[in-house]
């Protein structure tokens, strides 16, 4: 549990980055020739154009995304896809042929396999031909699907996030107070548990929701902060 949950609050704390301000109306993409522009002064440490290019790309995530609708929340879906655009934008090198649209797809389809195939895990599904849900097309998409044909570069992701969570959460006891280590633990299931809603989380602590809300909203800009430090790069 505590992989999927991981994976899902990183999405969402890049969300909160402001790199979406509405997820139902993305920028339109770029021109080949703005996106060789970007990509140029990207390489040569614009961060402005980096978040250019993770901005202008973020239609890809949505239309992979829809292959998987119903395999899990949308929103889960959209914040691991997000993950993966951005280790795409990191990585691309445009000397091996491949577009960026398509080796971007690549990527985010990843993050989203990898998610799914870590979430069906805990949840302890008995047999591999479970269904996950319908792909675009209409076919049917199972477990053995995704295990089969993504396994070693999921487990290669899966300790590469192992090992960007733990450095995370030693940088969030370390710059968070000891309220909203709490808070962001039980709002987003850092603790291996169930993430719980806001209302929720009110109760548990008897405080009130818009506290609540106000605590992780200025947890959440010091997370953003530190997920864009040096050591937290790869996955910026």
């Amino acid at each position: 549990m505590i992989f999927e949950n991981f994976l899902t609050f990183l999405g969402k704390v890049l969300f909160f980055s402001g790199l979406v301000n509405d997820k139902n109306s993305f920028p339109k993409p770029l021109s080949k020739k703005d996106e060789e522009v970007y990509f140029q002064k990207f390489w040569q440490g614009d961060a402005q154009a980096k978040d250019i290019l993770i901005r202008h790309n973020l239609r890809l995530v949505a239309h992979v995304v829809k292959k998987y609708n119903g395999a899990a929340e949308a929103d889960d879906l959209i914040s691991c896809g997000t993950i993966g655009l951005i280790k795409a934008i990191n990585s691309f090198k445009p000397d091996k042929g491949t577009q960026i649209s398509t080796y971007a797809s690549r990527c985010i389809e990843n993050e989203i396999l990898m998610f799914l195939r870590v979430s069906k895990k805990h949840q302890q599904v008995g047999s591999l031909n479970e269904s996950l849900g319908d792909d675009r097309d209409g076919n049917e998409i199972s477990l053995v699907d995704i295990v089969t044909d993504e396994r070693e570069q999921t487990d290669i992701d899966l300790a590469m996030h192992s090992q960007l969570m733990q450095k995370l959460v030693k940088a969030m006891r370390e710059r968070l107070s000891d309220r909203e280590f709490k808070i962001i633990n039980l709002r987003y299931g850092l603790d291996n548990q169930i993430a719980l809603p806001q209302r929720e989380v009110a109760e548990k602590l008897n405080i009130s929701r818009s506290y609540i809300s106000r605590i992780e909203k200025h947890a959440i800009s010091v997370i953003q902060q530190i997920v864009h430090e040096p050591n937290f790069r790869d996955f910026q």
